[in-house]
């Protein structure tokens, strides 16, 4: 089955305490796609400067993602650069040129009309509703947001998330919208503001997922799903939206829609983010083999005792 991407395409300087690098090809959209392609066919909208050219075209062209809603317009590619210091759980950013990103409108190409699973990628929440009204067949949608949009556009957010299926934030950012510093209770008013499940990333420490009652079938228990000891982590910069690529990729191969799956699904999340930060920006993500994903889901399972 299909997944649509709608988020950023970018270029990121990046400093942490392994070393450094300038002007590598990153954005959420970018991170998305490549890991979720090990899983099922990947379409992207996003926007582009004059400054990607066939090189970068082919970082996606050689994993299968189609990328035919990848928009040229006049002008640079967003630019961000941050620095990772101790804590590699935080970026301090150095600078954020927003380019051709800061016009952007999403166009979907009617080729992408059919698609099944939709991921609205960290952009703003207006522009988030209007792609998932234009795809009003897809199965399933997944979003992203961050404290950004949940400070000066709540009341947009809000609307968007009575739109989509699945949230992905992490805890800060659902204390944020929520407004109630307990976790639990935090997950529970989002959960009432419209999506079916909340997925819940704890960096480092892995994920949880919350579901409305009634939602993917019976019950209401969180499940809990931990992450892997990484020996040297290069880069954090797209941990999360390797994550979300790898959640979202696996529910889209999959025919039914469980609970059982979405749990399942929770460790391919974190076996995607996993392997992303052992390399700057995504060059890990262009070179894995499914055997070596799976392998690693195993050793999840054997961790956790998962069925």
């Amino acid at each position: 089955m299909s997944i649509l991407v709608v988020g950023s395409v970018a270029y990121d300087d990046v400093k942490s305490p392994s070393g450094s690098v300038k002007g590598i090809l990153a954005g959420a959209a970018t991170y998305f796609s490549l890991a979720a392609s090990y899983f099922t066919q990947v379409r992207v909208v996003a926007v582009v400067g004059e400054d990607f050219g066939s090189e970068q075209e082919q970082l996606f062209l050689k994993r299968g993602i189609d990328i035919r809603g990848i928009e040229h317009a006049p002008g640079k590619t967003f630019r961000w650069g941050g620095t990772y210091g101790e804590n590699l759980n935080e970026a301090k950013t150095d600078f954020t040129d927003l380019n051709v990103f800061e016009g952007f409108q999403p166009r979907i190409p009617k080729e992408y009309e059919d698609t099944e699973f939709l991921f609205l990628a960290n952009i703003q929440p207006t522009l988030q509703a209007q792609v998932r009204r234009k795809m009003s067949r897809v199965r399933l949608t997944g979003c992203d947001t961050m404290n950004y949009w949940i400070k000066g556009a709540l009341a947009e957010l809000r609307e968007t998330l009575k739109l989509v299926d699945v949230l992905l934030i992490n805890d800060t950012e659902t204390k944020m919208l929520a407004g109630e510093a307990n976790l639990p209770r935090a997950a529970s008013k989002v959960l009432a503001m419209g999506p079916q499940a909340l997925v819940i990333k704890h960096g480092e420490y892995g994920a949880t997922i919350f579901f409305r009652e009634g939602a993917f079938g019976i019950g209401h228990h969180p499940f809990r799903a931990p992450t892997l000891p990484i020996e040297e982590v290069k880069d954090p910069t797209g941990a999360g939206d390797s994550f979300a690529g790898g959640f979202m990729g696996y529910l889209a191969s999959q025919k039914e829609l469980t609970r059982e799956v979405l749990k399942r699904a929770l460790f391919y999340g974190g076996v995607m983010g996993s392997f992303a930060v052992e390399r700057f920006g995504t060059e890990r993500l262009q070179s894995l083999t499914r055997e070596e994903i799976d392998a690693r889901f195993q050793v999840f399972r054997e961790l956790t005792h998962l069925d």
